[in-house]
């Protein structure tokens, strides 16, 4: 079973709600303690559910990471041969001058 951070996120809300309102109750009880428990209890769902929401899924990650480092090797790949036929081209330009010409132009 994978973790699915799309499951997860509604369950981790309604649990952070479902301690708030629980505060709001034992505070209407005059059990301070127990409030203060369900308040952090609240705000520990509600964090786990704003870093659900936030972070995409890992494996995503992973699969983006590997198709980009696959992207910048082809682009250095493209890059050298690029380069191999500048270097050819400025040869062969170079050959080109220097070979003397039978009637100069006047």
């Amino acid at each position: 079973m994978t973790f699915k951070p799309s499951t997860w996120y509604p369950i981790a809300a309604v649990l952070s709600v479902l301690n708030l309102v629980g505060a709001g109750f034992a505070v209407g009880q005059g059990e301070p303690m127990h409030a203060a428990i369900h308040v952090g209890l609240g705000v520990a769902f509600g964090l786990w559910a704003q870093r659900l929401r936030q972070a995409p899924g890992g494996s995503d990650l992973h699969a983006r990471l590997e198709a980009l480092e696959i992207e910048v090797n082809n682009l250095r790949g493209e890059l050298s041969e690029m380069q191999e036929r500048l270097d050819f081209a400025e040869r062969l330009l170079a050959q080109g001058q220097e070979a003397p010409r039978v009637n100069p132009p006047r």
